[in-house]
């Protein structure tokens, strides 16, 4: 039974405190499951970002997207989840992952070891355990059984850690990857999670909605070119009508984009979201 389609704003910074609480209430107003913080040196501290938005909305959902592992001390991250779970009333989702391509060099400036990729693999897991473990023991959390866990992933070995262990799965796949790119990774998840894989959300991000491109793309005012996964064009009734074939074929209900294009895909939200 396919899951009902949400949408989420990634947003990592504004002009000041007064536009970054704007951006979450305009979030929850157009009818936006969630608001996700990227984890850079160069955005807002997301748990810090998330609780300040959290605190000016009652409804939306506050995310990582995602929480690189390597950058942090997993005992201390926990704890400090289970207390933006209290402040948000429990509307928190925790997205970890690996760490982006960059992201060996960030974790240097923090003074954090990067490790192979195998090791951030087991780190991802490791941490995931002890969020699970703070929250089943915490007095602040509101859920004790703990947030829905998101991994982000494309390779073999994340979409195997994502089988096993997490609630969403969003697809890290390029800006270039083509439509029928989109298959194989959610061949990969559906293989190695079994059974589970009907409780799985599965997730992807779109780079693009419409015809404008967002000021960071290579080239801009150039777009980027038609038939890719991650770009969205046509009437707010054509795009939905993509991403329900999308849901049909591959099972994937839950769409993210930068809240450069909130207002350009709104309306699909109208239209989409909870059914």
């Amino acid at each position: 039974m396919s899951k009902e389609f949400r949408f989420g704003i990634v947003a990592g910074s504004a002009p000041d405190a007064a536009a970054w609480a704007a951006l979450a209430r305009r979030a929850e107003d157009l009818g936006y499951s969630t608001l996700l913080v990227p984890d850079t040196l160069g955005t807002l501290p997301p748990l810090l970002a998330l609780t300040a938005a959290a605190t000016v909305t009652t409804t939306l959902h506050v995310g990582t997207f995602v929480l690189a592992a390597p950058y942090r001390n997993p005992r201390q991250l926990a704890h400090e989840l289970t207390g933006l779970d209290f402040l948000s009333g429990g509307r928190l989702e925790v997205g970890v992952g690996a760490g982006r391509p960059d992201a060996e060099e960030e974790a240097r400036a923090l003074g954090m070891p990067y490790g192979t990729p195998g090791e951030r693999v087991a780190l991802v897991r490791s941490l995931i355990g002890k969020v699970r473990a703070a929250f089943a023991t915490s007095k602040m959390a509101v859920r004790r059984e703990g947030p829905p866990i998101m991994i982000a992933g494309a390779g073999s070995r994340m979409l195997t850690l994502a089988a096993q262990e997490a609630d969403i799965v969003t697809l890290a796949l390029p800006a270039d990857t083509p439509e029928d790119g989109l298959r194989r990774p959610v061949e990969i998840l559906r293989e190695r999670a079994g059974a589970r894989f009907g409780d799985i959300e599965l997730s992807m991000n779109l780079f693009q909605v419409g015809d404008e491109p967002a000021p960071w793309v290579p080239g801009n005012p150039g777009t980027l070119s038609g038939g890719l996964a991650a770009v969205l064009r046509g009437t707010p009734r054509e795009m939905a009508d993509t991403l329900l074939r999308r849901r049909d074929e591959l099972g994937i209900s839950y769409i993210t984009v930068s809240g450069f294009y909130a207002d350009a895909l709104a309306p699909v939200v109208g239209l989409l979201a909870g059914r």
